[in-house]
């Protein structure tokens, strides 16, 4: 194939980079095969720009440096670089993980302590053994390792996602599945046929929108992308669970930032109220079902942040409560502040299948209207322009693109993705009497 084939095309774009070798060639093929010729260090991309005819070789990518816009330039990046998953045992994988599954730093390639190396950038120049990554360079069937800055733990595996499955709810799946569960194919994310809409790269760049392939960009159960069908606007697409699940070691016991790691097993909201088990249904009905979000860590009746509330939190056992934060000890020995912080009134739900009243505390992540369109991020102008901006209504808890009811509606509501619809209601239910009691 094409030697550019392995390659991401960006126009208009310069990245900074400190280590560089400039060339002088005729094309963007000259130019590819400077950098994979290169010498004076790694070559991860290169740019070239189309008047000087000027070819610069990177050691550097975008996901490693500032980028900034450049008319004439043209950058190119190597795709074995920007996969942050494995293909099989991971081989080729040429990514940035620099710690253990245990969550221990890597020992540099290049260094000889804690311990000194058997596999040496040396030794094997053609296995990417750079800085402190995570590689597998004995082709190890438990896939990319490397050793350890603990001097008890000479080596340890690490955590790589696999390339075509999931992990947790697939929000970190950057696979090339490009079909739904039902054998649509996928339309492109930069397209805007048959579908419109507002997942575009421009206003979520950082959930990898490339060409076609499924993507979990909203928090969904599970990646999704728009179809081909103009009958059928956007489905799941059929990706299998990874068969080694993400560990991110045993989990912190303390508080540090808002505490979405914590694994400790307090129980206990900040009041005094006893925890409802994640599980359970009753006295408050919730969305938060272990099952269907694996990797939150939704045990027992545990205070948790699956959602990136402010701190973890729990439903209680207080019918009359519907949820409340835990005091949890902070991980750099303060004493956490209760009184004097400001939060947000307890009566919120969370997450929730239904709303109450009219759904003007509802907190839930439904983003999906009565007839199946996506929401619109709040912050968003595009492609509704409005008023009803996080800003303006600092307590509707305007986030996302999460059905809401800022003013007083009927019922929950959202601006949709589609261009030709403003907004509409969303695909909620009203709670029934118990959840009221």
């Amino acid at each position: 194939g094409d030697i550019l084939d392995d390659y991401l095309r960006t126009d208009g774009i310069w990245i900074l980079t400190r280590n560089k070798q400039f060339y002088k060639t005729n094309n963007e093929k000259e130019c590819a095969e400077k950098c994979e010729a290169e010498r004076h260090f790694n070559c991860r991309a290169f740019l070239f720009t189309r008047k000087k005819l000027q070819c610069l070789t990177l050691a550097e990518n975008a996901k490693m440096t500032v980028t900034f816009n450049s008319t004439d330039a043209v950058l190119y990046e190597k795709k074995i670089y920007l996969l942050q998953c494995k293909r099989g045992i991971g081989n080729d994988y040429r990514g940035m993980e620099a710690k253990t599954w245990r969550g221990i730093p890597c020992q540099k390639w290049a260094e000889k302590t804690p311990h000194k190396p058997n596999y040496t950038p040396e030794k094997h120049p053609s296995a990417g053994l750079e800085e402190n990554y995570c590689r597998n360079p004995d082709g190890d069937e438990r896939g990319p390792w490397c050793y350890t800055t603990d001097p008890t733990t000479r080596f340890d595996y690490c955590n790589i996602p696999e390339l075509e499955c999931m992990q947790c709810n697939g929000e970190d799946y950057h696979g090339e599945v490009s079909r739904t569960e039902s054998g649509l194919e996928c339309q492109r994310w930069d397209a805007q046929q048959p579908h419109i809409h507002g997942f575009t790269l421009k206003h979520f760049p950082e959930k990898d929108l490339k060409m076609n392939y499924c993507r979990n960009p909203d928090g969904e159960l599970r990646p999704w992308c728009f179809t081909t069908s103009p009958t059928k606007r956007w489905e799941y697409c059929n990706i299998p669970r990874c068969t080694t699940q993400s560990v991110s070691g045993l989990g912190s016991q303390c508080l540090s930032g808002k505490g979405e790691d914590y694994r400790g097993r307090i129980a206990i909201t900040e009041s005094g109220n006893a925890c409802q088990h994640w599980n359970t249904q009753f006295p408050h009905r919730h969305g938060w079902i272990p099952d269907r979000y694996p990797c939150k860590g939704l045990e027992e009746n545990y205070c948790r942040n699956p959602d990136g509330e402010k701190r973890p939190w729990c439903y209680t056992i207080n019918s009359s409560v519907r949820w409340e934060y835990c005091a949890i000890p902070h991980c750099d020995g303060k004493e956490q502040e209760v009184a004097g912080m400001t939060y947000v009134p307890v009566q919120i739900p969370l997450l929730e299948e239904c709303y109450q009243g009219k759904g003007q505390s509802y907190r839930g992540t439904t983003s999906i209207t009565a007839s199946g369109k996506k929401c619109q991020a709040w912050n968003s102008m595009f492609p509704h322009r409005h008023e009803k901006t996080p800003d303006r209504f600092p307590n509707a808890d305007l986030r996302n693109n999460y059905c809401r009811n800022p003013d007083g509606d009927s019922s929950p509501w959202c601006f949709t993705t589609d261009p030709n619809i403003t907004w509409e209601y969303c695909s909620l239910k009203k709670c029934d009497d118990r959840t009221q009691q």
